[in-house]
C-alpha cells in the first residue's frame, strides 16, 4: 500500500449561458489541468443556470461532500449576476458591499475616468467576512468563504483568479499517468482490460476509443498515486496487447490456409 494523501475538489460552473450553448465553457478543463498539477482530485463537476436555489443547493450538496468547491460564473454588474447573492444564502451569512473591493475598484475607475456605477458596485458585494481572490486582470475580486472559492466566468479572468489561489491550496499526492497505445478497439479488448483492472485496484485504467483510417484503435490510460503501480498495470497492458496481436495472427494463418 501507498501512503496516500487524497484531496478531492469538484466544480460548479453557473451561467444560463452555458446550458443554452450560446458560451462554450473553457474553464472546467483548465481547473482540471491545474489541480492535477498540484495533486487535488476533481472528482464533480455542475453546471447549473443563474436560479439561486439551485446555485444554493448545488453548492451545499457540494461543499458538505468535497475538501474544495470552485465555482465560475455569476459575479458581473448585471442583474443576472446573482452568485454573491447565493453563495451568501448557503451559508446563511448577509451579502455585503466589502469595503476592500469597494476601494479597490472605486480607484480602478477613478484612474479610467470611468463613473463608478451603482451596477459596478455590485462587483464589491460578497458574503460577510469572505476574504478576496486577487484578479490582476480587471481587478474586481473573487472570494472564498469556507471551502469555497468563487471566480469569474470570463476564462482569461477565471484563469488568473486560478493562479492566485493554487498556491493556497492544501494538495495532496500526485496521479502519475502511463498512455499507452493500442491498435485494437474496444471489443476486442474489454474483456482483458477488465480483468486487469480487477488485479490493479491501486490504479484507475481507461480506455479512449480512436477511429482513424477506418479503423478503430484505442488508447489505454493508467493512472495511479503509485509509480509501482502503473508499471505493474502497464506491463499487464502491453502484455495483453501482444497476447491479441498473437490470437489474431493465429486466426488469419488458418484462415488463409483454409
Amino acid at each position: 500500500m501507498t501512503n496516500e494523501t487524497i484531496v478531492t475538489a469538484a466544480m460548479l460552473a453557473i451561467g444560463d449561458e452555458l446550458l443554452s450553448g450560446r458560451t462554450k465553457d473553457k474553464n472546467i478543463g483548465h481547473l482540471a489541468d491545474m489541480l492535477t498539477l498540484c495533486g487535488i482530485d476533481l472528482r464533480e463537476v455542475r453546471i447549473v443556470g443563474d436560479e439561486e436555489i439551485a446555485i444554493v443547493e448545488a453548492l451545499n450538496a457540494l461543499r458538505a461532500k468535497y475538501d474544495y468547491v470552485f465555482t465560475s460564473g455569476g459575479i458581473g454588474p448585471t442583474h443576472d449576476d446573482i452568485t454573491a447573492d447565493a453563495v451568501s444564502a448557503a451559508f446563511g451569512l448577509p451579502c455585503e458591499y466589502d469595503a476592500d473591493a469597494m476601494t479597490l475598484l472605486s480607484e480602478m475607475y477613478a484612474r479610467r475616468d470611468l463613473e463608478f456605477t451603482d451596477a459596478r458596485k455590485r462587483m464589491a458585494r460578497m458574503p460577510k467576512g469572505a476574504r478576496h481572490i486577487r484578479n490582476p486582470v480587471s481587478t474586481a475580486p473573487g472570494f472564498v468563504i469556507g471551502n469555497v472559492h468563487v471566480m469569474a466566468g470570463v476564462p482569461q479572468v477565471f484563469q488568473a483568479m486560478v493562479d492566485a489561489i493554487i498556491p493556497t491550496l492544501r494538495t495532496g499526492s500526485r496521479v502519475l499517468s502511463l498512455a499507452i497505445s493500442c491498435p485494437y478497439g474496444e471489443g476486442d479488448i474489454g474483456t482483458p482490460l477488465a480483468a486487469i483492472q480487477k488485479t490493479h485496484p491501486e490504479t484507475n485504467i481507461g480506455s479512449y476509443p480512436r477511429y482513424i483510417g477506418q479503423a478503430f484503435s484505442t488508447e489505454i490510460v493508467v493512472r495511479g498515486r503509485s509509480q509501482a503501480a502503473v508499471d505493474a498495470a502497464g506491463a499487464d497492458v502491453r502484455a495483453m496487447i501482444e497476447t491479441i496481436r498473437q490470437a489474431k495472427e493465429v486466426a488469419e494463418n488458418r484462415s488463409a490456409e483454409a
